[in-house]
């Protein structure tokens, strides 16, 4: 069970909030600057990655994997492929050609570390042939994106007819239990490609949409845990400082979608 914040410490949580945020424009995911800085090293990642206990419930990565593995794909293109984990295990499961981009040298430097065969490069710019790839995969960055229905019409123009992209993003609540700490309200923000608002994006470039929902349980030890985990976003480190004392861990969860989408034409 999540752990309930008493009344009184999310009192002083949203007092604080006043004073955090005040003069600060809304957090926009697109804005090149933050996610420049934000994936300029891969020291966020690793935080995000090491402060919680652990997740219980399936991983949406292997939902990600499946939906790629269903069409059998021999030509694979990871868009925003970090660090290259995805693109690995995609090349070594199911025994597909490979090729990542990632706007990020740092990324593009670790993912070729692991073997992947990546280059730098800009989903609204897609440096390939028309019908070039059986599956464009692009997971946690479309919100990331500026002109994101010319990112997706890059997409559809690289895939083959009746090739499918994979795509998976959170869902507007995700980590809801973490984020109330510190009174974080997403109708204060610009929100395009979520689990809730992708799906008519998609379907203005692809002929047939599913999404896919997938939650799952993960625990932070304590408020320490907590902090570090917002601290390591440069989006929403400011909020760090409004996570209140609590004793014992807090479980959230996690709220998922894969989208898929084909081209049939």
């Amino acid at each position: 069970m999540a752990r309930r914040q008493v009344p009184g410490a999310l009192a002083a949580g949203h007092a604080d909030r006043d004073t955090v945020t005040a003069g600060r424009p809304p957090v926009r995911l697109d804005d090149p600057r933050i996610v420049q800085a934000e994936y300029a090293t891969e020291d966020g990642l690793r935080t995000r990655a090491s402060v919680y206990e652990g997740i219980s419930g399936p991983d949406v990565r292997d939902l990600v994997l499946a939906a790629i593995g269903e069409v059998r794909a021999a030509r694979v293109l990871e868009v925003g492929c970090g660090w290259g984990e995805l693109a690995a295990r995609v090349a070594d499961e199911l025994a597909a050609e490979v090729v990542a981009i990632d706007l990020s040298p740092r990324m593009v430097e670790l993912a070729r570390e692991r073997g992947v065969d990546v280059r730098v490069g800009d989903a609204q710019e897609l440096a390939f042939e028309d019908g070039e790839f059986d599956c464009v995969t692009a997971n946690w960055m479309l919100y990331h994106v500026p002109d994101l229905d010319r990112a997706l019409a890059e997409f559809a123009r690289v895939l083959r007819p009746g090739g499918r992209l994979v795509a998976a993003t959170n869902g507007l609540r995700h980590l809801d239990e973490l984020w109330s700490l510190v009174g974080r309200n997403r109708a204060d923000e610009p929100v395009r490609f979520f689990a809730e608002t992708g799906e008519p994006y998609l379907r203005r470039h692809f002929t047939r949409v599913e999404r896919r929902d997938c939650e799952s349980a993960m625990t932070f030890r304590d408020a320490d845990a907590v902090r570090g985990y917002i601290a390591s976003s440069v989006a929403h480190k400011h909020l760090a400082a409004l996570v209140p004392p609590f004793a014992g861990p807090l479980e959230t969860t996690r709220r998922n979608c894969v989208f898929v989408a084909e081209k049939t034409v």
